[in-house]
Parts: C-alpha cells; sequence; structure tokens
C-alpha cells in the first residue's frame, strides 16, 4: 500500500524560502515556517506535501528537464480542476495557481489535501481474502470512470478542453511522433504495434470528459470502506476525447499473469485483483454501468499498451540525458520492450 511522504529526492527541492514569502502574502495567517515533503511514487509530475501550521496542502509542478510542454501544463490542469471539482466529487479542489517561475524554477498550483488509502501492489488484508469484495471494487472504479463519462462537459464549460472530431487519429499520430522523439534503443515488437495502430483507427466512439490516465494508482480510496472513492488524482491529461480510449488506458495497465512476474509487481493496480479479475470483465463491467455496448476493444487496448509504453520510454530518455536522478527511471527500458511484446502478441491473437 502507498507510502504517505518522505524526504524530498535529490535535485528535485524546491525553493522553500520563496515559496514560504508567496504563500505568506496569499495567506491572512501568515506561515512563520513551512515543512515540505514529497510523495514519492509518482513518475511524471512531480507533487509535494505542503505543511503550513496545522494546514496542510498538496503542490504540484512539472517535472525537471520536462521537454513535452503540453503534457505538464499546470494552468490548464488548474482550470480543469477548478470547473470539474464543483460538480464531480472525486476531483481536489486547486486553490492557486503561480506562473512565475521565479519561485520555486516552474508554473506550479496548490490544491487541497485529500486523505484516503492509495493501494500500489500490495493489497489490504480484507481485500486479499474476498473475491467479493475483490469484485465489488473493481465495480466501484468502473462505476466512477463510468460517472465521468456521462458528465455535461459543455454544462460545466469543459467543452474547449479538446477536439473530439478525428481524436483517435491525432492520438495514434501525436503519441507516434512523442515515441520517436524520446526513442534511445531498438523495440521490434512495440514499433510493429505503431504501424498496426495507424492503419487500424476505428471509426469515432463518441465524446467525453475523459482522465486518460485512470488506474488503482490514482484513485484513493476510503479505507474503511474500500468500495468507496474519496479522490481521482493526476489530472494532467484529462480532455475530451473518445470514452474508450480511457478505457483502452485502463486495460492497458490491468496486467494478467501472462505478463510476467515484472509488469504484474508493478504498483499500478492491486495484484490480487488482477489476478482474479480479468480485462473481458472490466468491460463487461463497463458495458452494464455504461448501457452501451463495446466495440473496437482490441485496437483501443493495444493503443493504451502502446500510450503507456511511450510514457515509460520519455521517462527514461529524461535519465539517459541526465535531467533526473531517480533511480526507479532506471530500468524503464525494461518496461518499454515488455509494453512492446504486449502489444505484438495481442494483435496477433486477436484478443485481448
Amino acid at each position: 500500500m502507498s507510502r504517505d511522504t518522505e524526504k524530498i529526492r535529490q535535485g528535485e527541492e524546491l525553493n522553500e524560502a520563496n515559496l514560504r514569502e508567496f504563500l505568506g502574502e496569499r495567506f491572512s495567517n501568515a506561515p512563520g515556517e513551512i515543512e515540505v515533503l514529497q510523495f514519492p511514487s509518482g513518475s511524471s509530475n512531480l507533487t509535494y506535501l505542503i505543511k503550513m501550521d496545522r494546514q496542510e496542502f498538496v503542490l504540484r509542478r512539472p517535472p525537471f528537464g520536462n521537454t513535452v510542454v503540453s503534457a505538464h501544463d499546470m494552468k490548464r490542469e488548474f482550470g480543469v480542476l477548478s470547473k470539474l471539482s464543483a460538480v464531480y466529487q472525486p476531483a481536489p479542489k486547486p486553490l492557486i495557481y503561480c506562473a512565475d517561475e521565479t519561485i520555486i524554477g516552474s508554473e506550479f498550483y496548490l490544491m487541497e489535501r485529500r486523505n484516503g488509502l492509495i493501494i500500489r501492489g500490495v493489497s489490504p488484508e480484507i481485500l486479499e481474502n474476498s473475491k467479493e469484495l475483490q469484485r465489488k471494487v473493481c465495480e466501484s472504479f468502473i462505476e466512477n470512470l463510468v460517472e465521468l463519462h456521462s458528465l455535461n462537459y459543455q454544462k460545466i464549460g469543459l467543452g474547449d478542453l479538446g477536439k473530439p472530431e478525428g481524436y483517435a487519429r491525432r492520438q495514434v499520430e501525436g503519441w507516434t511522433k512523442r515515441y520517436y522523439n524520446a526513442k534511445t534503443d531498438e523495440h521490434a515488437e512495440l514499433e510493429t504495434a505503431i504501424e498496426w495502430l495507424n492503419q487500424n483507427i476505428p471509426a469515432s466512439g463518441g465524446a467525453a470528459l475523459i482522465h486518460n490516465d485512470y488506474k488503482f494508482d490514482n484513485v484513493m480510496l476510503n479505507p474503511e470502506n474500500l468500495t468507496e472513492i474519496v479522490a481521482v488524482l493526476d489530472w494532467e491529461m484529462t480532455t475530451i476525447g473518445e470514452p474508450l480510449m480511457d478505457l483502452g488506458s485502463s486495460l492497458a495497465y490491468w496486467m494478467s499473469k501472462e505478463s510476467g512476474a515484472h509488469l504484474l509487481n508493478m504498483p499500478f493496480n492491486p495484484r490480487v485483483l488482477m489476478e482474479n479479475i480479468s480485462r473481458r470483465e472490466l468491460v463487461e463491467m463497463y458495458e452494464k454501468k455504461s448501457g452501451k455496448q463495446v466495440s473496437d476493444i482490441l485496437f483501443y487496448y493495444v493503443f493504451g499498451t502502446f500510450k503507456l509504453a511511450v510514457i515509460a520510454q520519455q521517462i527514461y530518455a529524461r535519465f539517459v540525458k541526465g535531467f533526473t536522478e531517480d533511480k526507479r527511471f532506471a530500468t524503464f527500458d525494461s518496461f518499454v520492450n515488455a509494453l512492446g511484446k504486449i502489444a505484438s502478441r495481442t494483435i496477433q491473437n486477436g484478443k485481448i
């Protein structure tokens, strides 16, 4: 299960003096001192806990060495949460946005802190021992995604967040470019999957507000009731797009026994859930909760797997170039290779 916070990783420190002065100007009870800790598990935008007197806030900033500005737009993320949190309870409320990069070296925003349980890999004993609870937790996980997809994004002021027409093609072509821009090694099977994706883009599957990185690693649960979702985190990639691409991304994180222990042990989702509930069952839950039939799921799953590989490749490239010293990223090339094999095998087998 998730650790909470720890000391800041070397090379990812914030200018605490500047931050204290900035916050002191914006809060009536200006803090004499602040304490800054880091949430250790993220691998994209960096997240810190800010303690001021008896108050706690969360600070989000782009990663050091960021070269994909559009993927780490703090102002955009702040704007999305400002509107979304008013109608969608799991979205945390943002408080302050700062564009002045002289404060901590980048733009950033401050938001409320939510408290709950994030399950990363190892599950609570009650979940490990109850197949009934495992299914209910998965149903809640999918139902919450369906709720997000059912929101009237026009009504809440997010209609200009994305362009749904041609979304799938833009995503395939865009992530293809990102892969080759960040490429460091040869991954033949992944590149074969890239060719297949570009040749098999389905007709539009509709438009919805989508999270784009929906997994248990980004979902906070009530520790007293694991079927209750307290918060959904990491909204940096949310947009208006095809809901089945969102589902496909969630499925890509859902490793099966055939994926091997290396990927099963990754903390994207609780391992006990992945071992007992299949991707096909998650799709069936989505169909039941949404009342809509899911088609072309093979494409959306392969695309989700490919996108996950590209994200890993971008992170690995940052490590190779010395933009981050986080040792977790030293072996991310192995994930890129493994995900390429999964995508290729899925295409050959024709099933998820």
